[in-house]
């Protein structure tokens, strides 16, 4: 659907929503599928400078995923192989936000909820160790809201894998945390929850 020269305006006006119980801080970082993993690594290492952080086989990911930096996030940008079978997204493989703190996390898959939006996933994932909520946009675009992301001093250490600790849910990453993060919430009982519809 095109956009007629009457709407410009009428989109213009349009304002963020207020009084949301989260506030997304920046774009976090961008999953890209590629055709070739490693000639894609090497472009964004050798020509634009990012710096790989960490790297998923086949095993953790079909396709395999490379995660690379450009600041201290532990990454910015992330590449998945051409993934055998059919796929629903070509190149963009999700969008992810930031948001200042745990309990925004817990609050906006709250309110995803209560706006019927498909979840994917909440909890923690492996490298980055980022605690989201993934879910989907009326077109199925995949999208993310994280907090806590690892990031990476100047030295260039990454948290080891065996550091990891994958969550399937936002109440499992509340208990079990990689050592140095945080789970502190500063409203304890958004971790009653409401209660929880199936995804």
């Amino acid at each position: 659907m095109s956009i007629a020269p009457e709407t410009v305006a009428t989109l213009k006006d349009l304002e963020g929503a207020r009084g949301l119980p989260f506030q997304i801080n920046k774009i976090g970082h961008v999953v890209l599928m590629c055709s070739d993993i490693r000639r894609s690594t090497e472009f964004y290492t050798q020509v634009l400078g990012f710096k790989v952080s960490d790297v998923y086989s086949e095993d953790l990911r079909p396709g395999g995923m490379v995660f690379m930096r450009c600041s201290t996030d532990h990454h910015g940008i992330a590449l998945v192989g051409d993934a055998t079978g059919a796929m629903e997204s070509k190149e963009l493989d999700h969008l992810a936000f930031e948001v200042s703190s745990l309990d925004e996390v817990l609050r906006a898959r709250d309110h995803l909820r209560q706006h019927n939006v498909q979840i994917d996933f909440h909890g923690r994932r492996r490298a980055g160790c980022q605690v989201a909520v993934e879910f989907r946009d009326p077109d199925g675009h995949r999208l993310e809201i994280y907090w806590g992301l690892d990031q990476v001093g100047s030295d260039g250490t990454i948290r080891p894998q065996s550091e990891w600790r994958q969550e399937f849910t936002l109440e499992g990453a509340l208990k079990n945390a990689p050592p140095g993060q945080d789970m502190t919430l500063r409203d304890p009982t958004l971790a009653k929850g409401p209660a929880r519809a199936a995804e």
